[in-house]
């Protein structure tokens, strides 16, 4: 016995013997302005940032998650390099009295240097 011939996977498409004439190519969308164009137009008038603010940024964040029903969570962080965190009631009560004590003796809300001299 001798096993079925089977049939090629692939096709191949013929090779073409005269070649495509090109086509043209799709004009070129045009970038920026067309000509002439607001050249004689109004001119940009550059203003300052009107959102400076007063000198003032955030130092230290104190964020507390409290879902209804679950336990509360808070962390404290603060530029100086302080990062604490509480679990539970009472432990994130005490972090928000030491998160608030913290801004009297925060080296960088308070200098220290000129505190001696004063």
């Amino acid at each position: 016995m001798s096993a079925p011939t089977r049939p090629h996977l692939k096709s191949i498409t013929p090779t073409p013997t005269s070649p495509d004439p090109a086509q043209p190519a799709a004009p070129q969308t045009a970038v920026g302005e067309p000509k002439g164009a607001a050249r004689k137009g109004v001119r940009t008038a550059l203003r300052p940032d009107g959102q400076q603010g007063d000198g003032r940024y955030p130092v230290a964040w104190l964020h507390i998650r409290a879902p209804r029903g679950a336990v509360p969570t808070a962390t404290s962080r603060c530029e100086c390099g302080r990062d604490r965190s509480a679990v539970g009631r009472r432990r994130v009560l005490a972090l928000i009295a030491d998160h608030t004590a913290h801004r009297d003796t925060c080296p960088l809300r308070s200098p220290q240097e000129g505190r001696t001299a004063a």
